[in-house]
């Protein structure tokens, strides 16, 4: 079994954002895991809109689209609540933990949980359309791209499924679990697994483009822009790779492991670490434009929504920093924050470890 330890960033992480238009939405807001909201952000705190209280614990993060969030728990349910109040709408039940983040199309939503399922749901009612079953736990946010859902699970394998009927379009084994999230674009998936490997596989084929090993392990999911793709290891690095050859193009140490999923806005890569910092780096040379330092590990992904940056830490609170690396506010929430948070309608929401979910404006 995977470490929980280590996965609940990716679950978390994984997020996000709402606002990309349609009722779409999935892991670091869209397919290429840019991390950035079309939603418009808050760059002053006024209030505690509303708040909602899980039974259990909660690794995953939350999803905001169609005046819904979701957000699954440790409990093994997944919640959709009203966006506008917080009032529960309905809940689906499956046999696992859920500690990743849902992915949302048109009136589906894709569940992975911890029994080895993928689910698909009906967003207006929590009934069960169809589910996928793999041979092992689900720490892989699902991701959505022209009808296909790709994922991975503990048990070393990456999946494509028809998003309409869950039928296997192809797989591919990797020699270590998958725990992070793909991120598609073209012909291409980009995914990590624990063998140390990060992949590009044909999405039509299923076939292996190419591997780049790190001197560690990835938890990071990746983020993509035109040309490259960027992403942490526990070896304390943030990688830039070539997207169409796999060949490194840099690499910034930092004093602590990176498991935060990159964000990309304009020229800047953002991201947290272990050892307490935000970075911001120039994708084009990975040169440090900004840094700021929380009192805890920032293990949580960022969500960029106006050019501010939200992002949590192990210090509990969740941060809004300006596109120059200032502090705008900060909120404390109850406990640790691992998961991204989500921009929707005027509102930042997000979610602390003991299961609470907050929606601030």
């Amino acid at each position: 079994m995977f470490s929980r330890m280590k996965y609940f960033f990716v679950a978390c992480l994984v997020i996000m954002l709402s606002g990309c238009g349609g009722a779409s939405m999935m892991f670091r807001g869209d397919a290429m895991h840019s991390g950035r909201s079309d939603s418009s952000g808050i760059d002053e705190l006024d209030k505690l809109k509303w708040k909602y209280s899980l039974p259990d614990k909660s690794y995953s993060s939350p999803i905001a689209v169609d005046n819904r969030v979701y957000l699954g728990g440790k409990d093994g349910n997944l919640y959709a609540l009203d966006a506008s109040d917080g009032a529960i709408l309905w809940k689906f039940r499956t046999g696992g933990n859920i500690e990743v983040a849902v992915a949302v199309e048109g009136d589906t939503v894709y569940v992975a949980s911890w029994d080895g399922n993928l689910y698909a749901v009906n967003a207006n009612n929590g009934s069960t359309i169809w589910n996928f079953r793999t041979k092992g736990q689900i720490y892989s946010a699902p991701t959505v791209h022209d009808g296909i859902v790709y994922f991975g699970s503990e048990d070393q394998h990456l999946y494509a499924v028809d998003a309409d009927s869950g039928a296997e379009v192809w797989s591919f084994k990797t020699k270590g679990g998958i725990p992070t999230s793909p991120a598609v674009k073209g012909k291409y998936a980009y995914v990590s697994s624990l063998d140390g490997f990060m992949y590009a596989i044909n999405t039509r084929s299923g076939q292996e483009q190419w591997k780049f090993r790190v001197g560690g392990r990835i938890y990071s999911s990746p983020a993509l822009d035109d040309e490259k793709l960027y992403f942490g290891s526990d070896n304390k690095r943030l990688y830039a790779l070539n997207q169409k050859t796999g060949q490194e193009v840099w690499n910034k140490k930092t004093a602590g492991r990176v498991y935060s999923s990159p964000a990309i806005n304009g020229d800047s890569i953002i991201f947290g670490s272990g050892d307490s910092y935000i970075y911001a780096l120039n994708k084009e040379t990975g040169k440090r434009i900004w840094e700021y330092k929380t009192a805890g590990a920032v293990l949580s992904s960022p969500t960029i929504a106006s050019d501010i940056t939200y992002i949590g830490s192990h210090d509990t609170h969740l941060y809004a920093i300006s596109e120059s690396g200032k502090l705008l506010w900060k909120y404390r929430a109850s406990d640790k924050i691992l998961a991204a948070p989500v921009a929707y309608s005027g509102m930042i929401m997000f979610s602390s470890i003991n299961g609470e979910l907050f929606a601030v404006q």
